[in-house]
């Protein structure tokens, strides 16, 4: 059952339009979506397989309408049959998590959204420097030969 259902349209590559019914989320699914949601998919340091499973949880809160019912998104046949292509799907999913939060730039709010492409470029940027001064501080910290301490006695 869609909870507080909206009728929207999404654009597909080809600029044609088509129409689903989005949903609010239940209260601990959509904590659990938007926990996951923008590190899974974060260039460089994400995981598809937790956006995937997030992005079919969600899925499953959108329906389209066929011959006068409502038919859910719950599986992933499902999204392949009744969502045309991957930029659909991803609009899909943005309007969903516009509908679901105020931070995603719901009500006209600038919010989270316009934000994120470049929290996750700075991310990504410093990442690899992050990575070398850590492998850095491991190799120096492991050294074989380094001397031994003063504070260990001959046994």
């Amino acid at each position: 059952m869609l909870i507080k259902p909206k009728v929207i349209e999404i654009k597909d590559v080809d600029g044609e339009m088509h129409t689903f019914v989005i949903s609010r989320l239940p209260a601990t699914l959509g904590r659990e979506i938007l926990a996951k949601y923008p590190l899974s998919n974060a260039p460089k340091i994400g995981d598809y397989e937790i956006s995937k499973e997030a992005m079919l949880k969600m899925m499953a809160h959108v329906a389209v309408v066929r011959d006068g019912a409502e038919i859910c998104l719950k599986t992933q046949t499902l999204i392949d049959n009744h969502v045309p292509d991957g930029e659909a799907l991803i609009r899909l999913e943005l309007e969903m998590l516009r509908y679901n939060t105020s931070f995603f730039g719901n009500a006209g709010s600038k919010g989270f959204l316009p934000f994120l492409p470049y929290l996750l470029g700075k991310i990504s940027d410093s990442l690899p420097s992050i990575i070398k001064m850590l492998m850095d501080s491991l190799q120096s910290s492991s050294q074989k030969n380094s001397p031994a301490s003063q504070n260990s006695k001959p046994q």
